[in-house]
């Protein structure tokens, strides 16, 4: 997810009346999402439930903005917090899903990641890169296959 949406996040709208144990994917609304576009993120390992599960408790009933900050001044804990633990380019985590989602799918890395590149697929496995490279991109929140170049490689 972009900043922007982990902080907008409200996990019993994402729920969509289900349990962390139940749910399949995370709903996010449009106006949390770039471009107003909303999407559902599919839940596909334990680590995201876990997590989901603590957001869910944080959150309460809200959102991940704490009740008495507005969005700027959560914007700016969130900044510092990230600052102070060393982190920066968090956007790299975008691809780390990106990558790990498409090997899950196509069933083997992608080229940045070691993977075969475009020139060295059958045309049976063009179909199962380009797939993947679909669900990737909608996953992300983008509607084209030619994003996923960045995140992917080529």
């Amino acid at each position: 997810m972009r900043r922007e949406e982990c902080l907008k996040f409200r996990p019993e709208y994402a729920l969509a009346g289900a349990t962390v144990a139940e749910a399949t994917v995370i709903r996010l609304k449009d106006t949390w999402c770039k471009g107003g576009r909303p999407r559902d993120v599919p839940i596909t390992n334990d680590r995201q439930r876990e997590v989901l599960a603590r957001a869910a408790e944080l959150a309460e009933h809200g959102s991940m903005i704490l009740a008495h900050l507005s969005y700027r001044d959560q914007l700016k804990r969130y900044s510092w917090a990230t600052e102070s633990a060393g982190l920066a380019k968090l956007h790299g985590l975008r691809h780390a899903y990106a990558q790990r989602r498409y090997a899950e799918i196509a069933g083997w890395p992608a080229p940045v990641a070691g993977g075969p590149n475009r020139r060295q697929l059958t045309p049976e496995q063009r179909k199962t890169d380009y797939d993947a490279r679909m669900t990737v991109s909608s996953e992300l929140g983008h509607g084209r296959e030619e994003i996923t170049a960045v995140y992917l490689g080529r």
